[in-house]
């Protein structure tokens, strides 16, 4: 087997936020999520700051080749890390608030939207492999915000988050903040209005959340605990994006 090229990189499409005590991969083609513990996280940071794999190590440069997390690259460049905003490691042994409220179901009217936008969102996800899933719900986006002719202003946007709720009370499938999120900007497109869609990631425990917000950055319908999470991907917005 041939050794592999000295120099590689990390794809477009992955996204790696540095928390300190533990460094999170992301690859927005197949939604899979990787965790790296202090010391191999550490050989991650120096490999970005020069793109060499040697700084990997053997072990983890094949691991993380086998997953396509890093690819062979034509010349040494910086890998871009996102610094996460976090407080004192607790190892997971925070307690974080949980549970559900029924939402107002609002108008009729409403609801048959919010309903036929998180079925275009589901649809979406049903249409290929289960492994793309979530590059297609993003491909989806994209598309829809790249069509609004303005910003939804914050009575529209949260009339939307409000709508699809409604709707995903009754859904018979999963409607967690992926497919939510989704369905907003879906649902603003049809009015060629935008919002900026957000995912991103908080530590202690790691996890994950998706959530749209107005122009001026404000979070739509989400409790003050969105703010712990760090925003890694942003579509529709002009600022820190990066495709």
């Amino acid at each position: 087997m041939d050794e592999p090229a000295d120099v590689v990189t990390m794809p477009s499409h992955v996204r790696a936020t540095d928390f300190g005590h533990v460094l999170v991969l992301i690859d927005y083609h197949s939604g899979s999520v990787r965790g790296l513990l202090p010391a191999a996280a550490d050989r991650f940071r120096r490999a970005a700051r020069t793109g060499d794999y040697r700084a990997l190590g053997k072990p983890l440069n094949n691991r993380l080749r086998a997953a396509g997390l890093v690819v062979p690259a034509a010349s040494a460049s910086p890998w871009p890390l996102i610094i996460a905003h976090t407080g004192r490691a607790s190892w997971g042994s925070a307690e974080h608030v949980a549970g559900t409220a029924r939402p107002d179901p609002g108008s009729y009217v409403d609801l048959l939207r919010g309903t036929g936008a998180l079925a275009t969102v589901a649809s979406i996800k049903a249409a290929g492999r289960r492994r793309t899933a979530m590059l297609r719900v993003i491909h989806a986006i994209r598309l829809a915000t790249s069509i609004g002719r303005r910003p939804a202003t914050p009575k529209e946007a949260a009339g939307a988050v409000a709508a699809v709720r409604a709707a995903g009370w009754y859904a018979p499938g999963r409607t967690a903040c992926l497919e939510e999120s989704a369905a907003v900007v879906l649902l603003l497109a049809t009015r060629r209005l935008t919002v900026t869609w957000c995912h991103g990631i908080a530590a202690d425990p790691v996890r994950l959340h998706a959530w749209v917000q107005t122009e001026d950055g404000t979070a739509v319908g989400e409790p003050d605990s969105t703010g712990a999470y760090t925003p890694v991907l942003a579509l529709g917005a002009r600022h820190h994006q990066r495709n």
